[in-house]
């Protein structure tokens, strides 16, 4: 087997400053993701059966279209039906591609949470004569997110590894700046790895500070 080891080791610094646009790209699209998949949970809570057929053919859309195909149709398809779009970045059309898509997995997990909190908790809080917006705000959302905290860092974990997809519409993030070194190097396997083990130790990363959060956080409940 030929491999270059000391190109491999050579690779680490040249992309890692290619990092934080990945991070960014992440980072804010789940903000958005999370803002929009929560507000679809909480207006389906509701059982409006029009309403509610509206954003299950919104889930089942986004959740159906691989992203790259979604990127291409924001990025690319989007400016000839509407040109004041034209001016749009590839970095802002990766952000919405990825706001929309994960915001319909979200929006399930976010339902599923909203659900696991026993509804005796919110007849009893209206009873007492908290506003229904109090109710939600103080005793229903906390235990819901908790619940959803779980699976909403799983989205995360997904979309940080989706986010190579943004590199179709050149942006210069870790997966383009493997692409540049290949283009001069050709060896693949040592950079495509090299790559590929920044984004698993940033997994890893990730992972470690979820668990320590989803600890703090059910703390309270644990005897």
């Amino acid at each position: 087997m030929n491999f270059n080891i000391d190109y491999f080791l050579s690779v680490f610094p040249q992309i890692l400053p290619y990092l934080p646009v990945t991070l960014f790209i992440s980072i804010v699209s789940i903000i958005f993701a999370i803002v929009l998949g929560l507000a679809i949970a909480l207006v389906r809570n509701n059982n409006i059966v029009i309403v509610d057929s509206i954003f299950s053919l919104f889930i089942s859309l986004f959740r159906g279209i691989p992203s790259v195909v979604l990127l291409f149709i924001i990025y690319y398809g989007l400016p000839q039906i509407f040109p004041v779009l034209k001016q749009m970045g590839a970095t802002t059309a990766d952000i919405i591609c990825f706001s929309l898509k994960y915001s319909a997995y979200l929006a399930e997990i976010f339902r599923a949470g909203l659900a696991s909190v026993d509804i005796g908790q919110k007849e009893a809080g209206l009873t007492s004569g908290l506003s229904i917006f109090q109710v939600y705000r103080g005793i229903i959302l906390p235990q819901a997110m908790i619940n959803a905290l779980p699976n909403t860092g799983n989205m995360f974990i997904s979309l940080l590894k989706d986010s190579s997809v943004a590199f179709f519409v050149g942006v210069q993030e870790l997966l383009a700046a493997g692409k540049m070194l290949t283009a001069n190097s050709f060896l693949y396997f040592e950079t495509y790895l090299a790559v590929g083990i920044v984004y698993w130790l940033t997994v890893v990363a990730y992972s470690w500070i979820q668990k320590q959060l989803e600890r703090k956080l059910t703390k309270p409940y644990h005897r």
